[in-house]
């Protein structure tokens, strides 16, 4: 048995596989863990079609019943929105519950090691993980950032969380190798915030000097994933100062409550919606759509090469 054997993908994506189509993974945790249910399920078709109307096709990504699934069907992505008791799996995380026959929804990590697997290159998320603040204390550093040192993916996101420590991030992809484009910006984004004081490595025009820079790290053998920082619609933006008022407040409630590791993202997110009185999931749904339509025309682009 080899890894192909816990593989689940749909027919319609094994054929545009085969057959070298632009493809778009997604990942599941924003359904099962970040928003409630029927938001999740409507986010999670509007998504869908996005993709679909530039031209790639979409590749949502789940562990079910101990398999890998590339592409989820209707009952399975309602099973997944509806979250009843539905693990969220990083990569430390896979081999244990495909082995006991589990289900559960991917983190970035998970949904980039999923993607390389079945050979799916782009993929779009809404904010990347990476290291939370007071990390010198507490060690706390997402499992995405390793993933982005070994795995060929190219990801879209509208920056990391806010709730994270941004400048110590970006000194971690650095030291792994990772480059970080800004997508039309030279500043790195801040998920809720267009800016966020920080510099990218690169700007970048558009999706084919994207698919060009991508092809040509990996014909050379430069193995691990792209970051493509690509700014939330200006329209959408919060205002930095307010933001990073209800974080440090969130922040503050999570350490009163004891709140630990896999737990921290979800409560913070929460919290920060019910702080911003609902803003902030609007902001959340509204980055993650445009990080879709760019990311699928960069797959467009990367399948002409």
């Amino acid at each position: 048995m080899n890894y192909k054997d816990y593989l689940s993908i749909t027919p319609e994506i094994q054929e545009a596989i085969q057959e070298g189509k632009p493809i778009v993974a997604l990942e599941s945790t924003i359904l099962s863990h970040g928003m409630p249910y029927p938001e999740n399920i409507e986010f999670a078709h509007k998504v869908e079609e996005i993709v679909r109307a530039q031209g790639a096709i979409p590749a949502t990504m789940a562990i079910i019943g101990g398999k890998l699934k590339v592409g989820l069907n209707s009952e399975e992505l309602e099973l997944m929105c509806k979250a009843d008791n539905i693990a969220k799996a990083s990569r430390r995380d896979v081999a244990v519950y495909l082995a006991n026959g589990q289900t559960a929804a991917t983190t970035v990590a998970t949904t980039m090691l999923i993607a390389n697997l079945a050979g799916i290159r782009v993929f779009a998320t809404g904010g990347i993980g990476g290291v939370h603040r007071g990390a010198q204390e507490t060690m706390d550093i997402s499992a995405d950032l390793q993933e982005f040192a070994h795995t060929n993916v190219c990801v879209v996101s509208a920056g990391c969380k806010s709730i994270l420590d941004i400048g110590l991030t970006l000194e971690y992809l650095e030291t792994y190798g990772v480059p970080v484009l800004g997508y039309q910006t030279s500043e790195f984004p801040c998920f809720y915030c267009e800016t966020s004081g920080f510099g990218v490595d690169y700007k970048v025009k558009d999706a084919a000097e994207v698919a060009k820079i991508m092809k040509t790290k990996w014909d050379l053998g430069l193995d691990g994933g792209v970051l493509v920082g690509n700014p939330i619609p200006h329209e959408y933006s919060m205002d930095h100062k307010v933001i990073d008022e209800v974080i440090n407040k969130a922040l503050d409630m999570a350490k009163e409550k004891g709140i630990k590791g896999k737990a921290t993202t979800p409560f913070l997110l929460a919290t920060i919606k019910d702080l911003t009185g609902g803003d902030s999931l609007a902001s959340n749904l509204q980055l993650a759509y445009n990080n879709a339509k760019v990311a699928s025309q960069i797959a467009v682009e990367f399948a002409k090469k």
